[in-house]
């Protein structure tokens, strides 16, 4: 699947709900989803400057794909954190550097979270598509 096809997925899954309550839940259950990273990878060098929460992204580059891993002390980051994980994991560093995240607007997170969680969101963002980035100078 592309990055897009992904996203439009979660936009679908998203609109099965009628209020944010819902929405809240389900970001909560994929936060109880997403598998927590080894202590081993919980380092100072893999947390995301900029998130009130402790976030941590860890990435590698296996067969020209980027794959993330990530954890976070608070469960609606996790949440948040398995999304971007979820859309952005195993695509080629350059289609992640690239890539328009419209998911996040078209589900009206922006809207819905708190100033603080807005712009953690933000860095999680900036921060794998520097991985990205990273990576994609690697292989050159």
């Amino acid at each position: 699947m592309t990055i897009n096809q992904i996203q439009d997925e979660l936009v679908e899954e998203f609109e099965l709900f009628d209020d944010w309550e819902g929405r809240y839940e389900y970001i909560i259950d994929l936060g109880k989803k997403l598998k927590p990273l080894q202590e081993a990878q919980k380092t100072e060098d893999n947390i995301i400057k900029g998130c009130q929460s402790r976030v941590w992204l860890d990435a590698h580059l296996k067969e020209n794909k980027l794959f993330f891993e990530a954890d976070s002390d608070a469960i609606i980051v996790k949440g948040l954190v398995n999304m971007l994980v979820k859309v952005l994991s195993g695509h080629p560093p350059e289609e992640i550097a690239k890539a328009d995240l419209y998911f996040m607007q078209r589900i009206g997170l922006q809207q819905h979270l708190a100033q603080t969680r807005s712009n953690g969101l933000a860095s999680m963002v900036k921060q794998m598509k520097n991985y990205a980035v990273a990576f994609q100078a690697t292989e050159q």
